[in-house]
């Protein structure tokens, strides 16, 4: 922890700055969770999302507005997310511009699936001690002519007559449902319509209310709408470094949950780089969760064989291919599960 973050933290107590001290907390936990200290990262998180917690300013509880017709609650964010520094930053920025109330209030997040957006979105009513209240599109769309845009107006009325007294914010998640470009000759008239609407009630958006939209084409969208929006943020800004380090986080979490001690980083990066290309966080996750959870429990290195084949789609059972993948006679006895002298015997049999 540095001491500027010490010294933040007070000043923000002192202050009753309620928005700066979770800032700062948050800038905390992520520094524990980035320097190895999962648990302690997530236990500061979970402190800060509790309403019973000593924090300046928080409120007392939290409700479940019900009767909403368009807008369901959205799950609460499990674990702190694995974003890279650059995407982080416009997160805390968005924070910061809430906090100044200046009227930049409506927040695109864009990028390819499985980059966080929509738990980003949760991270920051986390952040800010707000629920997220996700638009039911399945409720919103109705194929009876014009009456999906009454149904928008519908929505955004519901948005101002609650906001106030439940401080929530909207999640409009893969908004695309709506925001087909509207001069496209394969958009139907119908959500064109009903385009044009969405865009008129943005415009009518009270500023106090923040809205973040989430989209996976954003290429395909309707100029006009874009421009609504006060600030878009792009997902797409994972280097091959950073999803190799949230990777190793990944791993790490789940480990920890399994109690799993056998931690060799050096051997798991070399497997996660036989890909050409790193996946998102989201198939990252799901590569190595399935790879731990399948594991043998009375084999703490099955692991990274199961990782191996997922990666290559074959057992580690080749050691001249080992051999040419650069892995050493140590790493290649854990991925064989054979003794080092019988991997010596049998790479000096194969010249």
């Amino acid at each position: 922890m540095k001491k500027k973050d010490i010294v933040n933290l007070i000043k923000c107590y002192a202050e009753g700055n309620d928005a700066g001290f979770r800032t700062t907390a948050y800038q905390i936990a992520k520094e524990f969770d980035q320097s190895g200290d999962t648990q302690l990262g997530l236990y500061l998180m979970s402190l800060l999302s509790d309403a019973n917690t000593f924090v300046p300013q928080v409120q007392e509880s939290k409700e479940t507005y019900t009767g909403l017709q368009y807008l369901d609650k959205a799950s609460a964010c499990e674990e702190m997310l694995l974003l890279p520094d650059v995407i982080m930053n416009d997160i805390l920025g968005i924070v910061n511009a809430i906090n100044h109330h200046m009227g930049i209030h409506r927040f695109l997040f864009e990028g390819a699936p499985g980059t966080g957006k929509t738990e980003a979105v949760k991270q920051l009513g986390r952040i800010l001690n707000r629920d997220v209240y996700m638009v039911n599109f399945s409720e919103l769309i109705d194929s009876r002519l014009g009456q999906t845009a009454k149904n928008i107006v519908a929505l955004f009325k519901e948005m101002n007559g609650i906001y106030q007294k439940y401080n929530m914010i909207f999640l409009f998640d893969e908004i695309d449902a709506l925001a087909l470009d509207r001069t496209n000759n394969n958009d139907l008239r119908e959500m064109g319509r009903a385009t044009s609407t969405l865009l008129k009630c943005l415009d009518l958006l009270d500023k106090d209310i923040i809205l973040v939209a989430t989209t996976n084409l954003y290429s395909y969208f309707d100029r006009a709408l874009i421009r609504r929006f006060d600030s878009v943020i792009s997902f797409n800004r994972y280097t091959q470094d950073d999803l190799l380090d949230i990777a190793e986080k990944i791993l790490n979490r789940y480990l920890d949950q399994l109690h799993l001690k056998n931690r060799d980083v050096r051997l798991f990066r070399k497997i996660m780089k036989l890909m050409d290309q790193l996946p998102y966080p989201g198939d990252l996750k799901n590569i190595v969760r399935t790879a731990v959870a399948f594991s043998n429990p009375n084999d703490e290195c099955d692991y990274f064989r199961r990782l191996y084949s997922a990666i290559c789609g074959k057992n580690p059972d080749n050691l001249s291919e080992l051999k040419k993948q650069k892995f050493t006679v140590r790493e290649m006895a854990i991925l064989t599960n054979k003794s080092k002298s019988t991997i010596d015997r049998e790479l000096k049999e194969a010249l």
